[in-house]
């Protein structure tokens, strides 16, 4: 073995954990005694040595929190995707009522970038805020979950995830904004957006509008969806262009973010048609940028300053091994004129 021996190399020779070979050097009560010794045995034979200074930091924890952002495609050089802006906002603000410190960086592709947070005790646990591809995302989180690291994440309450979820009611939100299109007479609504297992929040968006149309008596029209992943504006103005281009006749477009939905109108400009005279177009997550959208932007909001109290109330009693559940907040339409409603 090369180099110091880590209580990585521990827990493979014992066949457990790591969280549980940090336990067994404890002396905890979790661990049976069984399983203690056998890895007190094997930390002897590997002379393993126990870092005092790293276990009085664990011990006393590091009164600081880390929050992990994820590096979503954008149109400037920020790679933030803006919604999180004034979540980022509230969290700062829940974790100085709660007298910790919070510390901001970006998540890692490497299999081990949680050791640079709770691990190397620089944090107590992790925010983490975006993820990419869902399926891809899952495999990073049962990681954390077999480290034993405390985290919690923003996004999509899903059955049987690793962790706990903070998240919208993205079914409630979508079958909201859907029904006040049908209100307003609108009958053939398209969808921009990923509704594959991939994306489960803009799936569940989707899920929301087919319950809408079918308490109305109408069916979904497949070929008014089409997927895109990424939320920028030039992926909502492209799926636009595809969707004209197959000459699907739409009456209103429900992007499953605003960021699409802004793209999606820039399509319909370009293409001579009038939002909202021709097509109705609405979005979701009530970034900043869509009450200055031309038309202004009706869309979903979800509440961001709610979001981040309970990201931090979460996460600490997580850290305090305190029961803690994943929550679904609820969200609002938010009326402007690109629907053709009065403005907000």
């Amino acid at each position: 073995m090369k180099g110091k021996p880590t209580s990585f190399d521990i827990a493979y020779h014992a066949g457990v954990s790591q969280a549980t070979v940090s336990r067994a050097l404890r002396g905890s009560p979790l661990v049976s005694v069984e399983t203690r010794k056998r890895i007190q045995a094997i930390a002897k034979q590997l002379n393993y040595k126990v870092d005092k200074n790293a276990s009085n930091l664990r011990r006393q924890h590091s009164v600081t929190l880390a929050l992990l952002l994820f590096e979503d495609p954008t149109s400037d050089d920020s790679l933030i995707n803006p919604f999180f802006l004034s979540m980022l906002g509230s969290i700062t603000r829940a974790c100085a009522r709660q007298g910790y410190d919070l510390l901001i960086s970006f998540q890692q592709l490497s299999e081990d970038w949680h050791a640079d947070f709770q691990d190397s005790h620089k944090a107590d646990g992790l925010i983490l805020l975006g993820y990419g591809d869902y399926l891809v995302a899952r495999h990073k989180l049962e990681r954390l979950v077999e480290q034993g690291t405390h985290f919690v994440r923003w996004g999509a309450v899903v059955e049987g995830q690793p962790g706990i979820s903070i998240g919208c009611d993205n079914v409630q939100g979508g079958r909201a904004i859907a029904e006040h299109l049908l209100a307003l007479g609108r009958r053939r609504i398209a969808f921009i957006g990923d509704v594959s297992p991939h994306c489960p929040e803009f799936s569940d968006r989707y899920q929301g509008l087919v319950q809408a149309l079918q308490a109305a008596g109408l069916e979904a029209d497949p070929a008014l969806q089409i997927d895109a992943a990424d939320s920028t504006e030039l992926v909502g103005q492209s799926a636009m262009r595809q969707l004209l281009a197959r000459g699907a006749r739409v009456d209103a477009v429900f992007a499953a973010s605003d960021l699409l939905a802004i793209g999606a109108m820039r399509a319909l400009e370009e293409a001579g048609l009038n939002v909202p005279g021709d097509v109705a177009v609405v979005g979701f997550d009530d970034i900043p940028m869509a009450s200055f959208a031309s038309p202004p932007l009706t869309t979903v909001a979800q509440d961001t300053k709610r979001a981040g109290e309970l990201l931090v109330e979460t996460l600490l009693h997580e850290i305090r091994n305190e029961p803690a559940t994943s929550v679904m907040l609820p969200a609002r339409v938010v009326v402007r004129r690109s629907c053709g409603g009065t403005s907000s």
